[in-house]
C-alpha cells in the first residue's frame, strides 16, 4: 500500500516516522507496507523459535532476536519474525537496523505468505551474510528452508512431526515439533467472554 506523501522517504527518516506510529511497518522503495497483528499461534510459534533457537545456540557466539529490522538497500527494511545474528552485531540507523544477521524466520499467514515467497525471499537472498531462510507456516506442520551454496539457493521442505531442519550455518538441527509445540489445529483459542455472559 502506497502512501504518497511519504514516497521520497529514506529509511532513516522512514524509521523516525514508525517510531511515533501506533501501526507496525516495513519498508521498500519508499512504499510502507503495513505489518497486521499477529494471530495467537502466529505469537506461539514466535516464542517457540526464539526459545530453541537459543537453546541450541546457548554455546555458541550467536545471538535470537524477535522484532529486529534488518536492511541492506538503502530504500529497503524488514521486519523478519526471528533473526540470528552471530559474532559482532553490525548496525545502522542509531542501532536500529541490523545488517549480518545470519538465519531469518517469517511465520506466515494468508495475507504475507506470497509476499513472504517471493519479495521477502528475494530480499533476504541478496543479503549477504544470510545463509538461510526459514519460513514457517502458522496454520499447518510446514517449513521450508532456503540454504545457500556455492551453486545458489537450495531448497527443502519439512512437514513431519520427526523432521529435523537442518541449519548448517549455525551447526544445529531445529526440531519441527519443537516450532509447533502446543499447537493444536484443530482448536482455536479461546476468546474472551462478552458482555452477556
Amino acid at each position: 500500500m502506497a502512501i504518497e506523501r511519504v514516497q521520497q522517504m529514506t529509511v532513516e527518516e522512514f524509521l523516525d516516522f514508525a517510531e511515533l506510529s501506533e501501526e507496525r511497518y516495513e519498508y521498500i522503495d519508499g512504499e510502507l507496507i503495513p505489518i497486521t497483528s499477529a494471530k495467537f499461534n502466529h505469537n506461539v510459534i514466535c516464542y517457540n523459535l526464539a526459545v530453541h533457537l537459543g537453546i541450541l545456540l546457548a554455546d555458541a557466539e550467536c545471538q535470537v532476536l524477535l522484532g529486529q529490522g534488518i536492511g541492506a538497500a538503502k530504500a529497503r527494511f524488514f521486519m523478519p519474525d526471528v533473526v540470528v545474528v552471530c559474532g559482532e552485531p553490525q548496525t545502522e540507523a542509531d542501532t536500529r537496523i541490523l545488517l549480518n544477521p545470519i538465519l531469518v524466520v517469517e511465520v506466515t499467514s494468508p495475507s504475507s505468505i506470497d509476499h513472504d515467497r517471493v519479495v521477502k525471499r528475494d530480499f533476504y537472498v541478496s543479503v549477504a551474510s544470510i545463509n538461510a531462510y526459514l519460513i514457517v507456516d502458522q496454520h499447518r506442520m510446514l517449513a521450508e528452508l532456503y540454504t545457500r551454496s556455492e551453486t545458489g539457493w537450495n531448497l527443502q521442505t519439512f512437514s513431519q512431526p520427526g523432521d529435523q531442519i537442518p541449519l548448517e550455518a549455525l551447526d544445529c538441527r531445529l526440531s519441527l515439533s519443537d516450532i509447533y509445540q502446543r499447537i493444536d489445529f484443530e482448536a482455536e483459542p479461546p476468546s474472551a467472554p462478552s458482555d452477556n455472559a
